[in-house]
């Protein structure tokens, strides 16, 4: 099932959909309509590639409202761990997705070095975990930069630097 909103944040709009069956099994976000449905599309592809059976028939649920309250800090981001199927996710991702959503705090970051070394592997594949996250916001891998800078996102820079900026991590957003 899909479920779509719009939000207003930092005077702009947002628009949030979640993809679910039982639990959440994908999220998508955008400023624009079409471009939310764009990535909703390629959440589904990934989703299917890898054998999860989606349907996004349009169904009402609480979950974009809970994605936003996760987006501006009134809910923290591991009381929506339980909410997440984790379908199709590899045993790494989801040991990464765990890890960087209990201990990466709202209003901080941390390297993909950092976030490497923690967790016993290396900076590329801890990339490669962030490129195919099924749960940003969520899954804050908005949070984890480069060591030179804000470093890629698959939503686009604009978009991470939005996220880093709602959460108050100013020094990132330039």
């Amino acid at each position: 099932m899909l479920s779509v909103e719009r939000f207003g944040v930092l005077d702009r709009d947002l628009w949030i959909g979640v993809i679910f069956s039982g639990r959440i099994q994908g999220i998508a976000f955008a400023f624009d309509r079409r471009t939310l449905f764009e990535r909703i599309r390629g959440r589904e592809e990934f989703l299917k590639s890898r054998n999860v059976r989606v349907s996004l028939d349009v169904s009402p649920s609480l979950y974009p409202e809970m994605v936003y309250r996760v987006l501006v800090g009134e809910l923290e981001n591991t009381d929506m761990l339980g909410e997440l199927s984790f379908e199709g996710v590899t045993p790494f991702e989801r040991r990464v997705y765990e890890w960087l959503t209990k201990n990466v705090k709202r209003g901080s970051v941390i390297t993909y070095g950092a976030l490497a070394k923690a967790l016993g592997t290396s900076p590329r594949a801890v990339g490669g975990a962030m490129r195919r996250n099924p749960y940003p916001i969520v899954v804050p891998c908005h949070r984890v930069v480069s060591k030179e800078g804000v470093g890629n996102y698959s939503s686009g820079i604009e978009e991470k630097r939005f996220l880093l900026r709602i959460e108050g991590v100013e020094e990132w957003t330039d």
